[in-house]
């Protein structure tokens, strides 16, 4: 049997926080009916689809790279750091592997030669790169809502929150390396 993992991340694009990434192996010939790109699912059908995936998948693994990994390597490259760890994270090593995205990460020194394919939109597009996306989205989402109630000046999810970093300043879990918190760090007193 072929075993082909999809991977996909969530948090690229916010200004705190880790990047995660999951990887995920689907049984064959068994879908998860609802499976869709995590952006296009409502909080509730994530969280509820979250649940079977974790439970129906042959496999997955989740990866994260933090704040500061992002600040010292590029979002990029901390991308593709959180990706070579949920493939690490996972009980089965996949034969080949579907990213979301039009760049591969190293795929090297991960225990066997892995072939890979990178799939523009592939969250759309292909079943296992969908499921990683509600993986890696539900995990980030939860961290962020625990980190929430550790720095609540801050409204991590809410619009507002640019707006908060200027007023607060940046906190231990901002990105110092994107532009609006550097602004933040230099208006401090």
């Amino acid at each position: 049997m072929r075993r082909v993992a999809g991977i996909d991340e969530a948090g690229r694009g916010p200004l705190a926080g880790p990047v995660v990434a999951a990887a995920v192996i689907l049984r064959p010939r068994r879908p998860i009916e609802g499976v869709a790109d995590s952006k296009s699912l409502s909080a509730v059908e994530r969280w509820r689809l979250s649940a079977v995936i974790r439970r129906d998948a042959l496999c997955f693994g989740i990866g994260w790279a933090d704040q500061v990994e992002i600040d010292a390597l590029n979002i990029l490259q901390a991308t593709f750091l959180a990706m070579r760890r949920a493939l690490l994270a996972m009980t089965l090593t996949p034969d080949h592997v579907l990213v979301d995205g039009n760049q591969l990460p190293n795929l090297n020194g991960l225990g066997k030669v892995l072939t890979a394919r990178a799939i523009i939109d592939g969250d759309v597009s292909e079943p296992a790169i969908s499921a990683a996306s509600i993986l890696a989205k539900t995990a980030r989402d939860s961290y962020m809502d625990q980190m929430d109630t550790i720095y609540p000046a801050y409204c991590f999810a809410s619009p507002d929150h640019q707006r908060l970093l200027t007023l607060h300043g940046p906190c231990p879990l901002h990105r110092r390396s994107f532009e609006p918190v550097r602004l933040a760090l230099r208006c401090e007193p």
